[in-house]
């Protein structure tokens, strides 16, 4: 595996096969991340272990050559969330990513009332998939029906939520920290949460902090991988842009 303590230790073949940590940034769609790391090292073969939303930030695991057999196995593992949910604001797409509509919080909400609620969303809990998401319906994405401002039935999904932690309340935000299964949707978390407290929510931050034993920090930042491994000099004058 090639990750920041690992760099200077081995002698990677990205072209038999390699497992890289990097620390994806903000308002880049996985894909993109991939690109740049394909471009740089070469390697046609490059795929990740489960995408992060274009706003979000943290931890993407990218596998390249015969290494891509093995995504499963990454895409498996647990993953772990720290972000903020803002109550009194939403948006269709439940984040950022589209227009923000406001909503009264209850004069009442206290910090019982929310410590309380984060309970009804630890174990296994189903999931609507959110309109604004990568899930196919009879062939297309739900994203393409959204665009078109078309709503279509979703089926609920189980998924597991293993602990749901409040690290500050400082009204309207409340900063968090999840660990849950494949394919759990915080910001569909947001949502739902901001309901049971009588309110409206959004997520308004997010990054992904762990998966399974690997951590962010030991991640690369997107131009650090690329000056150490590059081998392409259009991509190095280019790097993150």
């Amino acid at each position: 595996m090639i990750t920041k303590k690992t760099m200077n230790q081995t002698h990677p073949d990205f072209q038999s096969g390699e497992v890289i940590l990097i620390d994806k940034p903000a308002f880049w769609s996985s894909f993109k991340v991939v690109h740049k790391v394909r471009k740089a090292i070469g390697v046609k073969k490059v795929g990740h272990a489960g995408t992060l939303d274009p706003f979000a930030t943290g931890l993407l695991i990218l596998c390249t050559g015969y290494k891509t057999k093995e995504i499963t196995k990454y895409q498996d593992l647990k993953k772990t969330y720290s972000g903020v949910i803002t109550l009194g604001k939403y948006s269709d797409s439940m984040d950022t990513e589209t227009e923000i509509k406001e909503f009264p919080i209850p004069q009442n909400l206290n910090e019982e009332m929310i410590l309380n609620s984060t309970k009804l969303f630890v174990g296994e809990i189903e999931q609507i998939p959110p309109m604004y998401s990568a899930v196919k319906k009879a062939g297309k994405s739900l994203y393409a029906y959204a665009r078109k401002g078309k709503t279509v039935e979703r089926e609920p999904r189980k998924v597991t939520v293993y602990r749901f932690d409040i690290e500050k309340i400082s009204l309207p935000e409340i900063h968090f920290t999840i660990e849950c299964s494949k394919g759990t949707y915080i910001r569909v978390i947001a949502d739902d949460f901001g309901k049971t407290l009588g309110t409206r929510a959004m997520l308004t931050s997010l990054r992904r902090i762990a998966i399974g034993d690997y951590l962010v920090e030991d991640a690369f930042q997107v131009n650090e991988f690329i000056e150490k491994f590059n081998t392409n000099d259009d991509v190095s004058r280019q790097m993150i842009n």
